[in-house]
């Protein structure tokens, strides 16, 4: 998979679920067409925003199976292989990789402190275990990420580290000083949903790594912004905003408005969140349907299709 590279969106895709909890396995592949239809680069599963947390063993290996078997060569699967135990994301990821997975995506294991030594020997083990193009998600909000130097060092040890996925405000000086050091082998994805889009692609980032809902609009500003039309791509950014700045405030919020945005495009017919799960109140209830509301009317002014893979 030398040739696998990212410029652009990768969604997050969702673990639709039935009311009783049991995953609704064939409702992903309307999720994984409506990915390709609506231009994404690659797709990337179980994620937080797959709620993997809440998934078994054997649940995560499936999603990944029927992804690649739903994407049939169309587009790229990152497998999302989250373990504190290294040994335990190894057997995920080589199991991934028979599988036909594209790449391989793995959090920092932040539950606890962990300095850089500690992380490179983590992700060495997992490393020298596979040969995939392997992609690191970064999510430290209790204190800073991977220095560029870490970043640097981790690729010249395994070059087929490719990708860092980072979360945090502010990092444009972070985006050009690790293409710098890296030579640009290593690419930026920006995360939390897209929220720092506009101001990251002058920097450099290779792409974003939103909710699957929102993913054809941001892949538009991306574009946009990427062409030098940056006027054109603030106008697009500001239909999707709100939506990304109201469903982040926590995780388990994201999952019920994105699902419901998912349904309201119609995708996705379920929006049952697993539990444990945050139930939601009347007034998120109705603010998500009002967003909804909007967002529909937003796709329609910029020329967009509610439902790219109706086409």
């Amino acid at each position: 998979m030398k040739d696998f590279r990212i410029d652009g969106i990768v969604p997050i895709v969702p673990t639709p679920f039935f009311a009783d909890e049991r995953p609704d396995w064939e409702s992903l592949r309307g999720l994984i067409a409506f990915a390709h239809a609506g231009g994404a680069s690659a797709v990337c599963l179980p994620a937080y925003a797959s709620e993997f947390y809440k998934l078994s063993e054997e649940e995560r290996r499936t999603a990944i199976a029927k992804a690649v078997e739903y994407a049939a060569g169309r587009i790229p699967v990152i497998a999302q292989v989250n373990f504190a135990a290294p040994h335990l994301a190894v057997e995920a990821a080589r199991a991934a990789q028979e599988i036909g997975a594209s790449a391989i995506c793995t959090a920092a294991p932040r539950m606890m402190a962990l300095g850089n030594k500690d992380l490179f020997r983590y992700f060495a083990h997992i490393l020298e275990s596979i040969d995939l193009p392997y992609v690191i998600q970064d999510f430290n909000p209790g204190g800073p990420t991977a220095s560029a130097r870490f970043v640097a060092d981790l690729h010249r040890a395994f070059p087929h580290f490719r990708y860092i996925k980072l979360e945090e405000p502010m990092m444009a000086a972070r985006v050009r000083e690790i293409r710098e050091i890296t030579g640009g082998e290593v690419g930026v994805l920006e995360g939390w949903g897209g929220m720092y889009l506009l101001e990251l692609v002058a920097a450099g980032i290779a792409g974003v790594m939103p909710g699957l809902g929102v993913s054809d609009v941001l892949g538009l500003a991306f574009r946009q912004a990427k062409s030098g039309d940056l006027p054109a791509a603030y106008q697009t950014f500001a239909h999707v905003l709100p939506q990304i700045v109201f469903s982040l405030q926590s995780m388990e919020l994201f999952h019920h408005a994105e699902k419901r945005l998912l349904k309201a495009r119609g995708v996705l017919e379920s929006v049952f969140v697993r539990q444990s799960n945050r139930e939601l109140d009347q007034d998120e209830e109705r603010h998500i349907d009002f967003l909804n509301g909007q967002f529909l009317n937003s796709l329609d002014r910029l020329g967009l299709a509610r439902s790219p893979s109706a086409r």
